[in-house]
């Protein structure tokens, strides 16, 4: 099945779809013009915000008396308390898991996944060359091989035309990464794995709440992995989860995270059912992700309101691309805001330059992530003792050979990040930020000589 584009897809115009966009046109056409007649902050001008925008995490009296409780219950261990327990099954039914693991991180929760999944030294796994390193840390510390699929440049997602070539006897897991909360194309990576009968672990760790044709992103693999780390969209400082629709599984994957010991084992049995780790949550996380939870709807909901809205600005700046997501992609979590940077349109200042003069503006932003298939630290790792050890050293040449991602090379080159809480504020804010944007085009000119 070959997924339609969303910005392919053009449905009436309704009045309020046509008042809305006027009203952005209208917008627009004043920022421009106000843009024009301001210095840039970066160049000694007035910036166009002071403001902060909306600080992270958001607690209230609901957390404190949570985590108070628990602190006097003296029950702070999953194996005495309830509230680990209580988590994973509002997590479950918010999402509409069968099953959910709670772990110590969303590391713990890819980890204790590969191992379910029986991956081990000498098999290879299907990541992304764009996303956070320790997707692919999981997968050396099974002393597997990633093998880094290209990116789709449009999305910032793995390029399921390029997986089919990849894929060999070894291959034994597929891990999409559902980047920025924006989902991967599951309509072509989902049918390819059940071809070739390849697990799939999504990578939702950045996807709080967001959905794949009314589904929620972690349900449709064979396992999703969630991390609640301080940045996320639903935090606990650290955390994770396991969602799952097997029974068998979610058992290996308790046994793994708890040392090697079943769920019904009792405190006094030492008896073990495989290798394991500790990689429980503890009762403070799942009370924080608790109360977190009740407001995490209604933040979502102001992420994609703002992040709609401003991508309708956007998209009318010559040289500022916005994420395309995929038709699918029936919700965009907004755990990030993507965008492109093209300098051609921009008097041709280097995107670094770009970025300063958008902080300047009282805009935070970054460039994203770097090529994660060229990190040095991976080379040392596969010239090791023990990967010459597992893998045969023309594979190991062929795996350099292989490991040209052009495609990610020029996303890394091009992105610019806005990170969630700037989601969470007011359409004003919005309408700050496109200013900015168009303020620095309009005086692309004067920053290429400064």
């Amino acid at each position: 099945m070959i997924a339609l584009e969303v910005y392919h897809v053009k449905p009436p115009v309704s009045r309020r779809g046509f008042l809305g966009a006027a009203s952005a046109a209208t917008a627009g056409a004043g920022l421009a013009a106000s843009a024009a007649n301001s210095s840039l902050a970066v160049l000694g001008g007035k910036p166009v915000r002071t403001a902060a925008f909306p600080s992270w995490p958001r607690f209230n009296k609901l957390e404190e008396h949570a985590w108070t409780e628990v602190l006097r219950s003296g029950k702070w261990f999953r194996g005495y308390g309830k509230q680990v327990e209580r988590f994973e099954q509002a997590y479950a039914q918010l999402t509409g898991a069968r099953h959910c693991l709670a772990t110590a991180n969303g590391t713990s929760a890819l980890f204790t996944s590969l191992n379910a999944l029986g991956v081990g030294p000498g098999d290879e796994v299907l990541v992304p060359p764009y996303t956070f390193v320790a997707t692919i840390n999981v997968v050396l510390l099974q002393h597997a091989l990633p093998v880094f699929v290209d990116s789709d440049l449009e999305t910032s997602q793995m390029d399921p035309a390029r997986i089919g070539a990849l894929i060999t006897e070894r291959t034994k897991a597929i891990i999409p990464v559902h980047l920025g909360g924006s989902a991967a194309d599951l309509d072509s990576i989902l049918p390819i794995a059940r071809k070739y009968r390849i697990p799939v672990i999504e990578d939702a760790c950045q996807a709080h709440m967001g959905e794949w044709r009314g589904r929620k992103m972690g349900t449709l693999g064979d396992t999703g992995c969630f991390s609640f780390q301080a940045s996320k969209n639903l935090n606990s400082g650290e955390g994770g989860a396991i969602l799952t629709a097997s029974e068998d599984l979610v058992e290996k994957c308790y046994a793994f995270h708890n040392n090697g010991r079943g769920r019904k084992t009792s405190s006094y049995d030492f008896s073990y059912h495989a290798s394991g780790a500790n990689l429980r949550m503890t009762e403070f996380q799942a009370t924080l992700l608790i109360a977190q939870m009740t407001r995490l709807e209604e933040q979502a909901k102001t992420r994609e309101d703002n992040a709609r809205y401003l991508t309708s600005l956007l998209k009318e700046i010559p040289g500022i691309k916005p994420a395309r997501m995929y038709a699918g992609c029936t919700r965009n979590a907004y755990h990030l805001y993507m965008l492109r940077y093209l300098k051609e349109q921009f008097a041709g200042v280097q995107r670094a330059t770009f970025l300063k003069a958008l902080r300047a503006e009282g805009v935070p932003c970054s460039g994203g992530y770097d090529p994660l298939n060229k990190e040095p630290f991976l080379k040392n790792v596969l010239s090791s003792p023990g990967y010459r050890a597992i893998f045969p050293a023309e594979r190991l040449r062929r795996w350099e050979q292989q490991n040209q991602c052009p495609a990610n090379d020029r996303l890394c080159q091009e992105a610019v990040w806005f990170t969630q809480n700037m989601m969470l504020g007011t359409r004003a804010d919005m309408d700050q930020i496109a200013e900015a944007v168009r303020k620095i085009q309009a005086q692309a000119g004067k920053l290429a000589k400064a």
